[in-house]
């Protein structure tokens, strides 16, 4: 992944100003992918970039760093597993000016030794995570990151498309799902995840995909995704097999609608439990509102799941460059479940949707 670090470290302390930040930590992983475009190894050593008012560092376990300085000229504090951690980070928060820091923002995926670690070299120090921070700037997407998401969406539709064209009655779920792997590795991408869910198995929303046959007359959520570039894709649809079960059509036309009303309610300046809300009062006026038992949406970018989260209690405010996923569902225990899903990224008119793929209802003529 190849990122402007420049820019993108004077963005954050920008942010860091702002929000009164004296030192923001970061361990190895998806914040400091988006940073600098790479993490060292990450394992049980402490490993941290620290990034303070003006400078930054690393405290860098002495065996990761001579692999890391092919990638980044940043200053490394290391240390030896003979010696401990603690002197060479003394050294780095003095470094990037740190010693003193009274509020600190620690990467939240970070492992828990590693945060007390710092904690206790900074007593007193008051800490949050980086939703103010590192998280408020990886929510609005780029141009570069735009580019990458939507070459990935249009990837999934058409490992979709392989899917619709495969389903057969009598296969499982498990040989459906080889077939959408199959089809992202040929483009170059490597499969994220995977939910093939037939008849009854439908209703559960984070189905694991087993061993049952798909038959006529099955209604089958297909939510698949794959990554390539460090970006993922995410995308649900629906197939039948024949003739829909009964109700089937009344109510995929309601999840259509809660999906219409979502993105109709997607603006700048609104909040994500009013998007959730505009999804949800679709589904509990038709009387299936207890049926719907998942927020509306999650955040995309580096991750596959990350802020903003669109749930009922979110008062996140949507902004312009976001990119989340619209997917309501309703689900029907013994019988069926129904989820249809977007990935939007919102512009100052409305959000844009990813996918080119209609939403209709594909169906396998037997």
């Amino acid at each position: 992944m190849t990122v402007d670090t420049k820019a993108r470290l004077a963005a954050l302390r920008g942010r860091m100003k702002a929000t009164g930040t004296d030192l923001v930590a970061v361990a190895p992983g998806s914040h400091m992918d988006w940073l600098l475009g790479f993490h060292p190894h990450p394992d049980e050593r402490p490993c941290l970039l620290l990034v303070g008012p003006e400078r930054e560092a690393f405290l860098m376990p002495v065996l990761n760093a001579e692999g890391t300085r092919e990638s980044t000229s940043i200053a490394f504090h290391t240390w030896a597993d003979a010696e401990g951690p603690d002197a060479a980070l003394a050294a780095a928060l003095a470094d990037v000016g740190a010693s003193s820091a009274k509020k600190v923002a620690l990467d939240e995926t970070m492992r828990a030794d590693f945060a007390l670690l710092l904690l206790d070299a900074l007593p007193g120090a008051a800490h949050a995570f980086t939703a103010e921070t590192v998280g408020a700037l990886r929510m609005r997407k780029d141009a570069t990151e735009y580019k990458a998401l939507k070459m990935n969406a249009l990837i999934a539709d058409r490992a979709m498309q392989k899917a619709f064209a495969s389903i057969k009655p009598g296969m499982t779920e498990k040989e459906l799902a080889a077939i959408i792997r199959e089809h992202f590795a040929s483009e170059g991408a490597t499969p994220a995840f995977w939910i093939v869910g037939g008849g009854p198995n439908g209703a559960f929303p984070h189905h694991q995909t087993g061993e049952r046959k798909l038959a006529e007359g099955d209604a089958i959520v297909i939510d698949i995704g794959g990554r390539k570039g460090g970006f993922p894709s995410d995308i649900t649809r629906m197939a039948v097999i024949g003739q829909p079960p009964e109700g089937y059509g009344q109510i995929h036309g309601i999840v259509e609608k809660a999906v219409q009303a979502a993105l109709k309610a997607t603006k700048p300046g609104v909040t994500a439990k009013e998007v959730d809300a505009a999804a949800r009062g679709v589904i509990a006026d038709a009387g299936y509102g207890e049926f719907f038992v998942h927020r509306t949406g999650h955040g995309l970018g580096i991750d596959g799941h990350e802020p903003p989260y669109i749930t009922a209690t979110s008062e996140a405010v949507l902004e312009e460059g976001m990119v989340f996923s619209i997917e309501p569902g309703i689900y029907l225990p013994g019988r069926f479940g129904i989820r249809l899903e977007e990935i939007v990224i919102l512009r100052a008119d409305g959000p844009e949707i990813l996918s080119d793929l209609p939403r209709d209802l594909h169906v396998v003529q037997v």
